[in-house]
């Protein structure tokens, strides 16, 4: 991974953050003076808000505790304050946002390392967004989109009737047959309970890998979903309990829209139709910014105790006492603190087989987007690699010229056991295959291994294995005692999204509330 660029925007982060966090950090250790320095500020803002920030401030304590500032977080810490509550949220990394990072590109610009797409049925993201002023503009799509399998190379109508799929002739019918056929048997999925369908117990002891093989005549087709699955979950079709994906494609739609393939999959219409401008990092830190020193940075949560009196949360830098916790982190690393009372041992069982998916992003910079002269929207799909699927992420202006793509799976692991300059010119190479050889001519080159990243060990989302729904599937979101699950991974609709944090975030923040 390259360095330099890494650090670009956690310096951003942190010049906007360091102010807040170290006023929270200083506040917690010297009470007397922060005491002093409320009494002197002008009051103003709302009552609720007032109270949380001098009490995080003064007291070591919070009527809530929030570990992870990502969105899940940061959205329940939202709603506790608009609530009147007090609230201190504790941040493992120096940053905020989670999955969701910025990278500087410069004179203003920038792209996104993780999350970045917003589509129809993701309105609890879009209803966020609106609030904060965070405008979204389409993602890039007029032309034909590049498909490459076997060594073929084929362009197609990005308004193709089969969206992003390709139009294979050799493939065709199977792509219409099967994704039919998933979408149908993910309405027997309820999003709030996948363990409860009827066939639970046969979709949980299977992988997608044998679904398919079962469903398909075409080792083209096997491979096309690969490089399907690669993207969406960071995993290889073996890796995938069917249950896990038949739930995935029904959660990809809302209370009022039941949840399809296609919306998951595709740009227009789809889960990738739109992006924020200013990158989607925007809106973990404009939450950040109004909450102010109740956020602390760089704090890894160790423990939490809990007791009939309340909770004490142990992290790195200060110990917080609160009455409930709400503990906004993907299922591995939840497990990973240490719990008094030890938890059940479902919940247990639960974040033991609950790993993240494997994932890489990459990006190359260009002074513009040269693929648009070519009639190319810049999304390319390939099965085989490194890369599986691209996007044009420039920005709104246009320049410069942005492509990422996704490494997931086993090209994601054969990748980062790669040099730098070859993982580098790997890429470059394959864009080159897709989109001529100004491709080789990047400006400049970065990559993010989510699963090298400490806090966070994988990307886009948390896989459980074959049959983990089944058993301990209840346990995802259960609170117990006083503490409170949040994260897309918790969530029923858009599960593994930005949107699917928001709402965990929200969900965590009204049980809380209903048990103060």
């Amino acid at each position: 991974m390259s360095s330099d660029p890494d650090r670009d925007q956690t310096d951003i982060t942190r010049r906007r953050f360091v102010t807040g966090s170290l006023a929270a950090g200083a506040a917690l250790a010297a009470p007397a003076a922060a005491e002093a320095a409320d009494r002197r500020r002008p009051k103003r803002g709302a009552k609720g808000r007032d109270k949380a920030v001098m009490r995080t401030a003064s007291s070591h304590s919070a009527d809530v505790i929030i570990v992870g500032a990502g969105l899940a977080g940061l959205t329940a810490a939202r709603s506790l304050v608009a609530a009147g509550k007090s609230v201190i949220v504790l941040e493992a990394n120096n940053r905020v946002g989670g999955r969701v990072w910025n990278h500087d590109l410069g004179n203003g610009e920038v792209s996104e390392r993780g999350g970045t797409f917003v589509g129809p049925t993701q309105d609890y993201l879009s209803a966020l967004a609106s609030q904060l002023g965070v405008a979204t503009f389409n993602t890039y799509n007029t032309g034909d989109d590049v498909y490459v399998a076997d060594g073929d190379r084929i362009t197609y109508p990005a308004s193709s009737p089969l969206g992003n799929a390709p139009p294979d002739p050799t493939t065709l019918a199977e792509v219409t047959a099967d994704i039919e056929l998933l979408d149908q048997l993910s309405t027997t999925v309820p999003v709030d309970s996948p363990w409860t369908a009827s066939q639970a117990a046969t979709y949980d002891g299977q992988t997608l890998e044998t679904w398919v093989e079962q469903h398909s005549v075409t080792p083209r087709f096997r491979e096309l979903v690969a490089a399907a699955t690669r993207p969406i979950f960071g995993a290889e079709p073996r890796e995938l309990s069917m249950l896990f994906v038949l739930f995935y494609i029904a959660a990809s739609g809302d209370e009022n829209n039941t949840g399809t393939f296609e919306r998951n999959f595709d740009t227009a219409n789809g889960a990738q139709q739109s992006r924020f401008v200013g990158g989607s990092q925007t809106i973990p830190l404009k939450m950040a910014a109004a909450l102010g020193n109740m956020v602390v940075l760089s704090t890894p949560v160790r423990r939490i105790a809990q007791s009939g009196k309340g909770v004490t949360v142990t992290s790195d830098k200060l110990t917080v006492k609160g009455q409930q916790v709400i503990v906004a982190l993907p299922p591995t690393l939840a497990g990973r603190i240490e719990y008094d009372p030890i938890l059940p041992f479902q919940r247990d069982q639960l974040t033991q087989r609950y790993g993240q998916g494997t994932l890489t992003k990459v990006a190359a910079v260009y002074p513009t987007p040269f693929w648009r002269d070519q009639g190319l929207t810049g999304q390319a799909l390939a099965t085989a690699g490194p890369v599986s699927a691209t996007f044009d992420d420039s920005p709104p202006s246009g320049s410069p010229g942005v492509l990422f793509g996704f490494v997931g799976g086993d090209y994601a692991r054969q990748y980062n056991a790669m040099s730098a300059t070859d993982r580098q010119s790997a890429v470059l190479n394959q864009f080159a295959g897709f989109f001529g050889s100004q491709a080789l001519n990047a400006t400049s080159y970065f990559d993010t291994s989510w699963s090298g990243e400490q806090w966070t060990r994988g990307c886009p989302v948390g896989i459980p294995t074959m049959g983990t729904l089944l058993a301990y599937g209840p346990w995802i979101r259960q609170p117990i005692g006083r503490i409170h699950w949040a994260g897309t991974e918790t969530s029923t609709y858009w599960n593994g999204y930005m949107d699917g944090a928001v709402r965990s975030g929200d969900r965590a923040a009204s049980e809380v509330l209903a048990a103060l």
